[in-house]
């Protein structure tokens, strides 16, 4: 802590002698980032630098930033590529389930931008997540002469099931 500033001493000229005394002393000497650039020195001025840097240096996306029911729309639209790699099938059913939760949550006490969301479908993405598989599935296998095994069309009708599972009370 300074000493206080003189009543006689002008504002500037007390300023500028503490700074030199202390350059004498040595305490600017071997300080973090001497000799360094300013970092975005050239960038144009934004308003929310701070949040912006600190999001980079955490390595955080900015979609935390976003109201939850932007986030919940965002879930919703990467659900596909989540319940993908997921090993069972109890796995997708419970990563929806996570989901739905979170949506009725949002449903009961909306804040934010109105965007129409739903709870999903459980069914139906465990529907899709067999297909997905199934396919992949068909693809990978090998025959032992080096050549990918080749699948037969399959007609164009629908299963059953498959019909059953798209309706929608």
């Amino acid at each position: 802590m300074t000493e206080r500033k003189p009543a006689h001493i002008g504002f500037e000229t007390w300023v500028d002698r503490q700074i030199r005394e202390a350059q004498e002393r040595g305490e600017f000497d071997n300080l973090p980032g001497h000799g360094k650039p300013i970092p975005d020195l050239h960038q144009p001025y934004h308003e929310l630098w701070w949040v912006r840097n600190y999001l980079r240096r955490e390595g955080l996306s900015a979609e935390a930033l976003l109201p939850t029911s932007l986030q919940l729309r965002s879930e919703l639209s990467r659900l596909p590529d989540t319940v993908r790699d997921l090993p069972t099938e109890r796995a997708v059913r419970t990563a929806v389930h996570a989901l739905n939760r979170r949506i009725l949550e949002w449903l009961r006490a909306p804040s934010g931008p109105h965007v129409r969301i739903r709870p999903v479908n459980a069914d139906d993405v465990v529907a899709q997540w067999r297909a997905a598989r199934w396919a992949a599935s068909r693809a990978a296998p090998q025959s032992p002469t080096g050549r990918a095994a080749t699948a037969e069309p399959r007609s164009s009708r629908t299963r059953w099931w498959h019909r059953f599972l798209r309706r929608r009370p």
